[in-house]
């Protein structure tokens, strides 16, 4: 599913216009994105949580020349499932 496949599907849940389930997606997003941005955990109890890790700098490697190089460290966002949601997942995990 795309963005705009969930939005029509989010349109279509909550009986909105395209257009205001696209603004609350996008404020819900927007939300999520700043909270990160301040260093902030955001989380949905059940459906998961959303938080800043960071990834110290390492040496890697060049897969075509095979030299090495430095990457230096940085911020990753990183999501967890909440045990609601892995619970849902795992229901159908015979299904698929």
């Amino acid at each position: 599913m795309n963005k705009g496949e969930f939005v029509e599907a989010l349109a279509d849940r909550l009986e909105v216009p395209r257009a205001q389930a696209e603004r609350a997606l996008a404020g819900v997003l927007e939300i999520v994105s700043e909270e990160l941005v301040k260093g902030e955990k955001v989380a949905f109890t059940g459906f998961g949580s959303f938080e800043v890790s960071r990834r110290a700098a390492r040496t890697g490697r060049n897969p075509q020349t095979g030299g090495t190089l430095d990457i230096p460290e940085s911020n990753v966002p990183k999501f967890s499932a909440g045990a609601t949601l892995k619970a849902a997942v795992n229901a159908v995990k015979g299904k698929r």
